[in-house]
């Protein structure tokens, strides 16, 4: 029977305390209660989310929203999961334990000898054709989250971080060396250009994407 109380300690009282701005959802209609809120949005999120991102959506206070993410984050770590809860500057995000970074780059690589996915193919053109760009632009162009297919390009050494948006705070996304020399080219500049795979009407649009994105 339920007691009212989450996994992480935190108690129902606590997580229906409410901020000075109306909640968008409320915590207590969900099983997990704060702690089931605050785990599905940082899965869906593409980028570190501050308290007060927390706060906005869920109408509770930004210092228990904090207090709860850290014993989130203390519980992760004695049940030694693969993954941790990182907090940086930037706020909070899932991440995989360094020490299982091994297993990850075998999984994302597949020993260098695996092709792209379909997906892998999708952001990279993106990036390639947008940078700078952030994940979540990323994630919009395609209408999904994009985390894992720019985690894999990022291990394959295709693209990197470069900078921080200065509105969003989010690390911007560039192509790396790697890429272009996968491609045989020498600069940017030397990309194909979109408008011929794309109908009329497009072509326009495509164009001042990727022209506006050189700099």
């Amino acid at each position: 029977m339920d007691d009212g109380t989450t996994h992480d300690g935190t108690d129902a009282a606590n997580t229906a305390a409410v901020a000075t701005a109306p909640a968008i959802v409320a915590v207590e209609d969900y099983p997990g209660g704060l702690r089931g809120c605050l785990e599905a949005i940082l899965m869906a999120a593409d980028q570190p989310q501050r308290e007060e991102d927390f706060a906005r959506v869920l109408g509770i206070d930004a210092s228990l929203i904090g207090a709860a993410l850290e014993r989130m984050r203390d519980a992760y770590e004695i049940t030694q999961r693969g993954f941790e809860l990182r907090h940086t500057a930037r706020g909070w995000q899932y991440a995989s334990r360094a020490a299982y970074e091994p297993v990850v780059t075998a999984f994302v690589t597949g020993g260098q000898a695996a092709r792209l996915s379909q997906a892998a193919l999708e952001a990279l053109a993106i990036i390639a054709y947008r940078q700078p760009v952030t994940r979540a632009q990323v994630a919009a162009i395609r209408g999904v989250n994009s985390d894992g297919v720019i985690r894999s390009l990022a291990v394959r050494g295709l693209i990197r971080e470069q900078g921080v948006d200065p509105e969003s705070r989010a690390a911007l996304l560039v192509t790396a060396p790697l890429f272009l020399e996968y491609l045989g080219l020498d600069s940017l500049d030397d990309l194909p250009s979109l408008a011929p795979f794309l109908p009329d009407s497009a072509g326009d649009v495509a164009h001042d994407a990727a022209s506006g994105s050189r700099h």
